[in-house]
């Protein structure tokens, strides 16, 4: 099997799919505004021909998820679940240098609103399905191929809906592979590193309502709900949250810092980033919870103090500190403030020493040999997190090869979002090669 990889027409159809795909308008507004059935459409149609049965399944009319299985040739292996959402955030087309859903293809890039996050992904998987079937190729495991919606809300309509719902059709699932890990991560000095999730922050976005004693603008007011939220918005702005070390971080670091030659100090942290120089930036952000305020609501009249003031802060918490987080959300709140969870959702944590992370890194070095693999934690969260009520250790994995002068994490949500067609093709014989032997 180690001279078999994905045929030539599995090179051009991930780039065909990936454009298709974008030009699907499937964004997401939340609130349950977005129809992801078209693209759901799309993906089945692609799987049933290469003999792969779908199930299109919804919890809401046009909120479609697409769920298959391949079977392995290892009936006593473990599943493994690959997954992709269809969903994809606004964008506004006067900002941008092309059409957001143009799926324009230029100077050997695909342009597009969901380019990265995550068409190209839901490309790869459904190019590989169909070069196996060309190829009459099984993969060792049974593999559980997921196509959800709702993935940038809430993720009800989603993967949410299909691990409460419909469970039987994940069984046997023990792992899975997902969005944002095994991409090139340019550090300036000429090394290229390939970050692979095994972990996420928990989810904790927060809603704060001050009350207080409406009135007139112009009289004393003591009890100003604008003024006590400003207050606690405030303090939770400028919090300093404690360093925490989960042992994904610390193997993170601890890769690094051989990588670069440097002792692995955890006592000086500051110093530690400090000689990572610009790999720093694949930990900063999950040393530690953070909370950072997004929104504000008050009032209805200039010249009125309002009741009542509410605003939204976007937290987060590292696997092992909810309670850490709940009990400072508390104490900043104050006792004129009250807040609760808008939207929650656990951390995750995956061993970074598995057979299964052994083979994703062992892909990526094949295709990448010059590449140094590490694992890292997401700052942020994936359907993985609702996947893992099945009992789902969830990596993520969504192998691709970029060029230096393309910020890769800053196209995420961003302006002009857009990936490589060497990318692409690099990541279908990553993606490939894995998927095989995993």
């Amino acid at each position: 099997m180690a001279d078999q990889q994905a045929d030539e027409l599995a090179l051009a159809e991930v780039v065909e799919f990936t454009s298709g795909l974008i030009r699907i308008d499937t964004t997401n507004r939340g609130g349950g505004d977005c129809r992801e059935r078209p693209a759901a459409e799309y993906a089945a149609e692609r799987l049933a021909g290469a003999g792969v049965e779908p199930l299109l399944l919804e919890r809401t009319p046009g909120r479609t998820n697409v769920v298959a299985r391949i079977e392995g040739t290892d009936p006593s292996a473990d599943a493994l679940l690959v997954h992709g959402h269809l969903d994809v955030v606004p964008a506004e087309a006067a900002d941008w240098s092309v059409h957001p859903f143009s799926g324009e293809i230029r100077d050997g890039v695909v342009w597009g609103r969901g380019a990265v996050d995550m068409k190209n992904m839901d490309a790869m998987i459904l190019a590989v399905v169909r070069s196996w079937a060309r190829a009459g190729v099984r993969p060792r495991r049974d593999l559980v191929i997921a196509f959800t919606a709702d993935e940038e809300a809430s993720a009800e309509d989603g993967s949410g809906f299909l691990a409460d719902e419909h469970p039987e059709l994940f069984e046997g699932c023990t792992e899975g592979i997902s969005e944002s890990g095994a991409f090139t991560f340019h550090d300036g000095t000429g090394r290229q590193i390939y970050p692979i999730a095994a972990g996420e922050r928990g989810t904790g976005w927060l809603k704060l309502t001050a009350r207080g004693r409406a009135g007139h603008g112009s009289k004393v007011n003591k009890e100003n709900a604008v003024t006590r939220l400003a207050a606690a918005v405030t303090r939770i702005g400028e919090h300093q949250w404690r360093l925490r070390l989960t042992p994904t971080v610390r193997a993170a670091l601890t890769e690094l810092a051989v990588l670069y030659g440097v002792e692995p100090d955890f006592t000086d942290m500051d110093l530690l980033l400090e000689k990572l120089g610009p790999a720093a930036k694949l930990i900063e952000a999950t040393l530690c919870n953070s909370t950072n305020p997004t929104m504000l609501n008050a009032g209805y009249k200039l010249n009125v103090i309002p009741g009542e003031a509410v605003a939204y802060v976007d937290g987060r918490y590292l696997p092992g500190a909810e309670e850490e987080f709940t009990a400072t959300l508390d104490h900043l709140t104050g006792p004129d403030v009250s807040w609760e969870f808008a939207h929650r959702e656990v951390a995750l944590q995956a061993p970074v020493d598995s057979p299964t992370f052994a083979r994703m890194r062992a892909a990526v070095t094949e295709f990448a040999p010059e590449g140094h693999v590490v694992p890292y934690c997401m700052s942020g969260g994936t359907d993985a997190k609702q996947f893992s009520r099945l009992g789902i250790t969830g990596y993520g994995f969504t192998p691709l090869k970029l060029p230096e002068d393309l910020d890769y994490q800053a196209l995420f949500h961003g302006v002009d979002e857009r990936v490589p067609v060497e990318a692409l093709h690099f990541g279908v014989r990553v993606l490939d090669r894995f998927l095989r032997t995993a």
